[in-house]
């Protein structure tokens, strides 16, 4: 019957009328509509209606007037009364029952609230029906109460829901269909044996109470969800519908269950994907930022401080880089499991995105509170993680800020903590910092160094200044190293370190990068159409280039754009720069050694410093670390690393260039290990194009008392 069910739609809007007939006729009703209250009694006396959706504010007749009428007329009171409306105080709800209605929809209406509420008043009124039925069959035809009952009990046997008819006198099951018996595991004997306080644990007494509550309401309908329990013992949800209906021997309950399991694991499961982080199980953003305001709002009522804590993973990117994201994403997971176990029941735990995490715990006392947790997060991770057979170290940054003390918005102590956290990672990592005025005001400066940065990307702002390599057998000029400058307006050229940082945490690295090499390539090129002649590059390469870009292209274009020879390009790699995504970088230097373009690795010492890889690299030459060249004269520790790279260089047949050579007695050590080349202020300091040339022209060359 509720499929082709006919339900008239009252409502003096023609927009709304339609608006519900669509609903509706997508479930397979047949709608009525009238546009007011007269109109809706004449179609009920014309048609057959089995329920009605009431709006309650219509001109002339409002919706409590109709559903009076409706309700004092033998023929169509059974019909229920679903009122509509956009008021949902109490006042309009009592209004709304005292006229007769049986349920109550809010405007605008929700279509799967609509569906639900239509559905179960149409299942009770055809249980009710089939009651009315079944009561005006045994006062008027005892004879056939048997052939009644039987087909009463077909038509409770043929639907899904279990139904259950209780006499309120005895608290007793009297009937009971099939379904009952399948979801609940007794026979239909057993549990016309039993009441309905033995299925879900209630007392009989909270039970009696609920029942005469609801007959005290004129038996309107009642949605509740319960937990029930098997003749196994196991219990599950249901979704019980109550129905209070009077027969001429007293009361009876007619109660239908549905079991609702999927749906409330579904519904659990989009509360776990709505506000927990899948990978670690903590509280994602919008949890953890609710858990704060709800936290607040208790420490402002109970004079209470709050700690706020950002958490960055220190050097998260290299294991992503070095060991893939799926090792990276164990290593966050094995994280979040350390940072919840340094933390109380009542403190919030969330990871707020990648490699960062907070924390929120109430403070009873001052910030030294804080600062002990801080300590404790430090040590917790400190062990090193089991990834993939391979232990890693890892330590974090912290930034702590206070409420009421710092700020008193969620979004404020946050921020505050952010860049309290970046204070920590400013002072060497595995630390933790308290927000300052100051920091705030570090943190603004950097955000408008990126502004400035990306505006320099768009306005063509860099330029390259280059720095000489001399052949330490010849003192002559054996090639440049082309080296990024910023001339930012109103500040005049910007040294690298104070920018190229920002560009590779910012990811213009990339683009810039393209940049310089296609700038390098077309100075080559002016080069060589003139007296300068042909020259040799270095350009120093980013890994992000190699991660994020495509190298080969980019500096196959360059080539060919202005005419270039390989051989003239060299590109300069840190040894991280290596060793990130080992399998791509390894494919990329190949493909560009296949072309003719050399390869260095640049800061040589510092880094991994392997014999593996530099046997698995195509590598041309070794650039020592200006911090071995610095002592080299004087701390025998740097002079035998300076010495054994260069042998080892030699061995493995590459060219040696050693980097910071400032004086004379450090050309001639290194003049007598051997090295190839050496670059440094003792020759001359990295120079704009027109300086350079000024060299280039005069054959400029070391004295030759330096070069022996």
């Amino acid at each position: 019957m509720t499929d082709d069910a006919v339900i008239l739609i009252v409502d003096d809007e023609e927009r709304n009328r339609r608006v519900l007939q669509v609903m509706l006729q997508a479930e397979g009703y047949v709608t009525l509509v009238a546009e007011d209250g007269r109109s809706a009694l004449d179609v009920v006396t014309l048609h057959h209606v089995d329920l009605i959706l009431l709006d309650v504010a219509m001109p002339g007749m409002n919706g409590y007037e109709v559903a009076r009428i409706l309700k004092k007329d033998q023929s169509a009171k059974q019909i229920p009364i679903i009122m509509v409306t956009a008021h949902v105080d109490r006042e309009t709800r009592i209004a709304a029952l005292e006229s007769g209605v049986e349920e109550f929809l809010t405007k605008p209406v929700d279509r799967a609230e609509l569906w639900l509420r239509v559905r179960n008043l149409l299942r009770l009124k055809e249980y009710g029906d089939l009651l009315t039925q079944y009561n005006y069959t045994l006062e008027q035809r005892v004879a056939e109460r048997a052939a009644d009952l039987h087909r009463f009990r077909l038509a409770m046997d043929s639907t899904a829901d279990a139904i259950f008819l209780t006499d309120r006198a005895t608290m007793r099951f009297v009937e009971v269909n099939a379904t009952a018996s399948s979801m609940f595991g007794f026979t239909r004997e057993e549990l016309l044996s039993m009441g309905p306080a033995e299925l879900n644990g209630s007392s009989s007494e909270d039970l009696a109470a609920g029942f005469d509550a609801l007959i005290g309401g004129d038996g309107r309908n009642s949605v509740v969800q319960v937990n029930v329990r098997r003749k196994d013992g196991t219990e599950f949800p249901v979704e019980v519908s109550r129905h209070a209906r009077e027969t001429a021997d007293g009361w009876l309950l007619v109660g239908v269950m549905r079991d609702v399991t999927e749906r409330v694991a579904a519904d659990e499961r989009l509360q776990q994907l709505a506000h927990y982080d899948p990978l670690t199980g903590l509280a994602n953003r919008r949890l953890f930022y609710d858990s704060l305001h709800k936290t607040l709002a208790f420490a402002a009522s109970n004079d209470v401080r709050v700690a706020v804590m950002f958490l960055d993973v220190d050097h998260f990117k290299k294991v992503n880089d070095t060991l893939g994201h799926d090792v990276g994403d164990r290593l966050l997971a094995q994280v979040a499991d350390r940072l919840v176990n340094c933390v109380r029941t009542r403190d919030t735990a969330g990871r707020l995105g990648g490699d960062e995490f907070g924390l929120i715990l109430a403070m009873e006392h001052d910030a030294y509170g804080a600062a002990a947790v801080a300590n404790k997060v430090r040590a917790a991770m400190r062990p090193p993680f089991e990834l993939d057979g391979s232990q890693v170290s890892m330590t974090v940054s912290i930034g702590i800020t206070m409420y009421p003390d710092d700020a008193e918005l969620p979004d404020t102590l946050v921020k505050y903590a952010d860049t309290a956290m970046y204070g920590a990672k400013q002072s060497g990592r595995d630390t933790y910092r308290f927000f300052t005025p100051e920091m705030n005001a570090a943190v603004i400066d950097r955000l408008r160094l990126e502004q400035a940065l990306r505006a320099a990307v768009d306005n063509s702002e860099f330029v390259l200044h280059y720095q000489p390599k001399v052949r330490t057998g010849t003192g002559r000029i054996a090639g440049l190293e082309a080296l990024l400058r910023w001339q930012r307006p109103g500040h005049g050229l910007i040294p690298p370190n104070d920018f190229i940082p920002v560009l590779e945490e910012t990811g213009l690295i990339r683009e810039v990068g393209t940049w310089v090499i296609n700038e390098a390539c077309r100075q080559l090129a002016e080069w060589a159409a003139c007296d300068v002649g042909a020259q040799r590059v270095a350009v120093n390469v980013s890994g992000r280039q190699f991660v994020d870009g495509d190298l080969d292209h980019d500096i196959g274009a360059a080539l060919a754009a202005h005419g270039v020879a390989a051989d003239c390009l060299e590109l300069e790699l840190t040894e991280s720069s290596l060793m990130a995504n080992t399998h791509r970088t390894l494919a990329t230097l190949r493909q560009l050694k296949a072309r003719g373009v050399r390869v260095s690795i640049d800061d040589f010492g510092t880094g991994f410093s392997s014999l593996a890889y530099l046997r698995q690299f195509p590598v041309d030459t070794l650039k020592i670390d200006i911090a071995f060249i610095r002592n080299v004269t004087t701390n025998i520790v740097d002079a035998a690393m300076t010495e054994m790279i260069i042998r080892m260089a030699h061995t493995l047949q590459m060219d040696v260039v050693a980097e910071g050579v400032e004086t004379a007695a450090q050309l001639a050590f290194l003049s007598g290990q051997g090295c190839d080349e050496i670059q440094g202020y003792y020759f001359s300091r990295p120079l704009p194009v027109a300086d350079l040339e000024v060299l280039l022209r005069t054959d400029a060359a070391l004295p030759s008392s330096a070069t022996g």
